[in-house]
């Protein structure tokens, strides 16, 4: 990923130096590369630990943040990209 014009703009835009702004995107980055299935048991051990919630409560709440959290695409192979394409 090219991201020396974020981290440009970052450090032009906030009082980041390089090496900071690094850190920053790198930490956004891999905050929305999860799964689902990483996504789901870190809100259940987060929303245990910090919120102390029951697990129903807990289940519906999941339920609605999947509903609209962006996910990272899973490696495709030429022959998956013709197969979603073309059947």
């Amino acid at each position: 990923m090219h991201l020396v014009p974020l981290l440009d703009h970052l450090c032009n835009t906030s009082k980041l130096n390089h090496d900071e702004a690094r850190k920053l995107v790198d930490e956004v980055v891999a905050y929305f590369a999860e799964t689902p299935e990483q996504f789901v048991r870190r809100r259940h051990r987060e929303l245990q630990q910090i919120a102390g919630q029951p697990n129903e409560q807990i289940y519906r709440r999941i339920e609605a943040e999947l509903a609209e959290w962006v996910f990272a695409a899973p490696a495709l192979s030429q022959r998956q990209i013709r197969r979603i394409i073309y059947g």
